[in-house]
């Protein structure tokens, strides 16, 4: 396996990695060891430990502690003041994504009424990393991105139908497909600072946006709490009001909910899925963890 096959990840980790979170979380208390999870995912202990490096950047045994609620808390109080990252321009890890390869433009309220009359919208339905997803463009940017398992593909087309009533739209699977092998390429470190910008064109109402351009300046390998995005925007009272808002971001990944947790740790609570938040915060961490593993693995 060559280099670059090393560091590829594809929908068959995700679905092993999401089974094997099933798996340790059931059996945390009996410690599993790397043969035990291994003969569970029906690989070798060899190829286990490969897949975990290559996804978290860590070993199953440091994986197992990354699944706990006194992690989650841990990493929260690691995070520091969120509001203090946001301000931060320090380019370190995958924030680069967001710092420097996402251009964010609200539609007009004018727009906003018209509920996508006169929009073209193509879409298409795409293998990714972290699971089957559909994916929005129009000519200004990229609309919508949902993992399609948790409602189906049907259900999904029609929160796509039912967020642009009005516009017009057309399967394109080829023009969907490059921008979907952008938004999951996983090496945004990679990229040039003079790389044409990822654009993201998103319709919600004013505090919608609000919360959702919060979301943008957590750094990669962070998370914060809903009062910590309360308190970004300036309204430190309506916790309730930016979870909401968060469960109706329709651009997945690229606009990150997956890194808010509650205060108490727990990382349950978002639109698709528990585990999935939990892989791909995992994944996330990785670049931070695999500086300081070598010392507990």
């Amino acid at each position: 396996m060559t280099e670059l096959e090393e560091k590829q990840i594809t929908s068959e980790d995700y679905n092993r990695v999401t089974d094997a979170i099933q798996y340790l979380e059931s059996n945390f208390q009996d410690q599993p060891t790397l043969e035990e999870l291994a003969a569970h995912l029906h690989l070798s202990p060899f190829y286990t430990q490969r897949l975990f490096k290559r996804w978290a950047g860590i070993s199953p045994k440091r994986f197992v502690q990354h699944l706990t609620l006194d992690h989650a808390r841990k990493l929260l109080a690691d995070s520091g003041s969120v509001m203090d990252a946001a301000l931060d321009s320090g380019l370190s890890g995958t924030s680069r994504l967001h710092d420097l390869f996402v251009n964010v433009e609200a539609v007009t309220p004018a727009e906003y009424k018209r509920m996508g009359a006169g929009l073209r919208i193509e879409y298409g339905i795409h293998p990714t990393p972290f699971g089957e997803c559909l994916l929005a463009s129009t000519e200004r940017g990229i609309c919508g991105l949902w993992f399609t398992d948790t409602l189906g593909r049907a259900e999904t087309l029609n929160e796509l139908r039912d967020k642009w009533p009005e516009a017009e739209l057309v399967e394109n699977q080829a023009t969907t497909e490059q921008l979907v092998n952008r938004v999951f390429a996983l090496d945004q470190l990679n990229q040039t600072d003079d790389e044409q910008p990822l654009n993201l064109l998103i319709r919600g109402t004013n505090f919608q946006l609000q919360v959702w351009q919060a979301l943008l300046k957590i750094p990669a390998g962070t998370v914060c709490t809903y009062g910590d995005i309360a308190e970004m925007i300036d309204k430190p009272k309506a916790v309730r009001a930016v979870g909401s808002a968060i469960g109706k971001n329709g651009i997945a990944w690229l606009i990150p909910c997956h890194r808010v947790i509650r205060k108490n740790g727990d990382t349950q609570n978002y639109r698709w899925g528990g585990l999935r938040k939990k892989a791909i915060l995992l994944h996330e961490w990785g670049p931070y963890a695999d500086k300081t593993a070598a010392a507990h693995d």
